[in-house]
């Protein structure tokens, strides 16, 4: 140890830099939070939370590319998205689907905020402005944003404008994020396991619900204890899992009884993507209209639905020339076309 510390390699030997970013606040106040933006993002919040309460008969679909790695496509969606959800706005509540961060298996793209230049540069700095400036721009338009809470201290940068969000399947287990969708000011939906386990959701559904004390940043960017009250708006995401679907109504019942057995009113989210589309974008329509049919056949539990939806269809690999990227496609899951996703939208409203 003596020899250690004389060579001043106690601490941080495997990490090669470190950069200090801006505080919460400091972005903030470059990229302020506008009147409009912030009665996008309430109203939005309002009503998922009376969905949720089963006062609002309505199904909100979180429905937007896979991951966002080019702002100017994100706000070309977000301009078609919006009259759409307007048009089936008393059925549908539509929340875009504003994904900056993807959890990955090994390794790979991290997402805008992680590596907006999409080269291993890592400027969080720069992603950090343009998740924000992207969100700014959406809720400007009038459309309330949804994206998945991965990193313990983004929503401290972006989360005044975040109307809905998730806990990923690859964290669901983690203690960290069941803390953190424990204070969140939305309504969080938490994913079953990977291997399709619903008794972790359960968990965290459980958890989220309760108070917690936990460390973290604060606006300031001062290492603080939080201690939350609990966020009452939580549940259960179903996306499939070990090679098998559970979005059908066999299995919903029986992640309805296990949900009232923990004596709390079962409401569920249905991903058409991922396990329940065997990663296959061309069968989330098929998984839509199969929850769909069940809610007019009767089903309360279901109260959501998710689509993984671009311009175009289908993905495209990295190049290290990004200007042969097509504009539009996606670069990390496969997703359906916007033709379709609005005529999936309108035939739901239709039906509903």
């Amino acid at each position: 140890m003596v020899l250690a510390q004389q060579h001043g390699i106690v601490n941080n030997t495997h990490i090669a830099a470190h950069t200090v970013l801006p505080t919460p606040n400091e972005i903030k106040e470059e990229l302020p939070l506008t009147g409009a933006a912030e009665a996008t993002v309430l109203g939005a919040r309002r009503q998922l939370e009376r969905i949720l309460d089963g006062e609002d008969d309505r199904k909100f679909v979180v429905v937007g590319p896979c991951s966002i790695h080019d702002p100017e496509a994100a706000l070309d969606y977000a301009r078609r998205l919006k009259p759409l959800a307007d048009r089936v706005g008393d059925k549908l509540a539509i929340v875009m689907r504003v994904y900056f961060e993807k959890p990955r298996t090994t390794v790979g793209w991290k997402g805008l905020i992680n590596d907006p230049d999409m080269d291993d540069s890592f400027n969080v700095e720069k992603g950090i402005r343009l998740a924000r400036k992207l969100l700014l721009d959406i809720a400007a338009i009038g459309l309330p944003a949804a994206t998945e809470a991965l990193d313990p201290i983004v929503p401290q940068y972006i989360s005044d404008l975040i109307a809905w969000s998730a806990i990923g399947a690859r964290t669901i287990e983690s203690q960290t994020h069941r803390e953190m969708a424990s204070g969140l000011s939305m309504p969080v939906g938490l994913k079953n396991g990977t291997n399709g386990s619903i008794g972790v959701a359960l968990n965290a559904l459980k958890a989220a619900r309760g108070s917690h004390s936990f460390l973290g940043i604060n606006a300031d960017g001062q290492v603080s204890v939080f201690n939350t009250r609990g966020n009452h708006y939580g549940h259960i995401i179903l996306r499939g899992g070990g090679g098998k679907p559970n979005y059908e109504a066999e299995t919903i019942r029986e992640v309805e009884g296990k949900i009232a057995e923990a004596g709390l009113t079962p409401r569920l989210a249905i991903d058409c993507s991922h396990g329940n589309s065997n990663k296959d974008h061309t069968r989330q329509g098929a998984v839509m209209c199969d929850a769909i049919d069940q809610i007019r056949a009767g089903n309360t539990s279901i109260v959501g639905l998710m689509l993984e939806s671009n311009l175009f269809e289908g993905n495209q690999s990295l190049t290290a020339d990004l200007d042969k990227l097509e504009y539009g496609v996606s670069v990390t899951d496969k997703c359906i076309d916007w033709a379709e996703t609005e005529a999936l939208l309108i035939d739901a409203h239709a039906k509903l």
